[in-house]
């Protein structure tokens, strides 16, 4: 066995995950250099590259993707062995990858962090803010976060909230200006804050609710954006009628900065949901970050 070969193996696996070697050397600490030599021995030894390079782009190559799968979840198994015997001793260690839009972050993911971190501090946890509907195990993520009605019947979901709702919020300043709608037909003559899919690059079409059947509705405005989050900070400006979940705006629907517009439109959500492939299901740091999430769940029904 090529043992001196096993440390090169883990920054292959990096490289192929991050898709460059810029960026696998930021995540592992190192120099590119360092990276680019660590690949460079592996194909010296192997006698084939595992990289095509180009001067926009890093892919596999066929003997690399070879490699990676049958490298990588030995690599992986041995790596949470580890992890697993420094948990009998009360430590959790290592580094715990999650995917996850902003929404859900600011709505779920920030508490369970901030327990982590004093229960843990060995544990490092790290976030990819991404909207996208990423493939959590060909990226490389120890787990993800996303809506119940969109994960893949093969994950093991865990609730991190309650249901919610999906509202239409505007500013009282835009409301005296342009009127209320009254139905959901009046959306028509709104200046309706849209937001584009990250993934298929299309317009987001809002869903409702109306006579009792869900319906979606193409809105228009002046204003797109990427970030849903961000739509909370226009409609507060009075730029137009945002549609965002009702936890992120219930404060300013409180203090009366946001007013809820036709609330017998909103749809209600299933929550949003901590998601994992089987295998990891009993990966010390991804318990520890379950049972925090638990912890946080239930401090919300108190």
């Amino acid at each position: 066995m090529e043992r001196d070969l096993l440390p090169h193996l883990s920054i292959v696996l990096a490289v192929a995950r991050r898709g460059g070697f810029g960026a696998a050397a930021a995540e592992l600490g190192m120099s590119p250099s360092a990276v680019s030599h660590a690949v460079k021995t592996v194909e010296d030894r192997l006698g084939a590259p595992l990289f095509a390079r180009t001067t926009r782009s890093v892919a596999l190559t066929q003997a690399g993707e070879s490699l990676v799968s049958s490298v990588g979840p030995a690599l992986n198994e041995i790596q949470e062995t580890l992890e697993r015997l420094r948990s009998a001793s009360g430590k959790v260690t290592g580094l715990l990858r999650l995917n996850a839009p902003r929404v859900a972050l600011l709505m779920a993911v920030t508490p369970i962090l901030a327990k982590l971190a004093w229960r843990h501090p060995d544990l490092i946890v790290e976030i990819a803010s991404d909207d996208a509907l990423t493939d959590i195990v060909a990226g490389g993520f120890d787990a993800g976060v996303r809506l119940g009605g969109m994960i893949a019947q093969d994950m093991i979901a865990i609730r991190l909230t309650p249901p919610f709702k999906a509202i239409m919020v505007a500013a009282p300043s835009y409301l005296a200006a342009k009127g209320e709608p009254k139905a959901v037909d009046d959306l028509a003559r709104h200046n309706c804050i849209g937001f584009r899919l990250p993934a298929s690059r299309g317009i987001y079409a809002w869903e409702l609710t109306q006579g009792g059947e869900d319906i979606a509705v193409a809105v228009k405005g002046t204003i797109l954006v990427t970030d849903a989050t961000y739509a909370k900070d226009l409609a507060l400006a009075g730029a137009g009628v945002a549609y965002i979940f009702e936890p992120l705006v219930r404060a300013e629907i409180r203090e009366r900065r946001l007013q809820w517009i036709l609330p017998e439109a909103a749809i209600e959500e299933p929550g949003l949901f901590l998601y994992y492939p089987r295998r990891a299901a009993h990966a010390p740091k991804l318990r520890a970050f379950i049972e925090a999430a638990r912890e946080a769940l239930a401090a919300r029904a108190d």
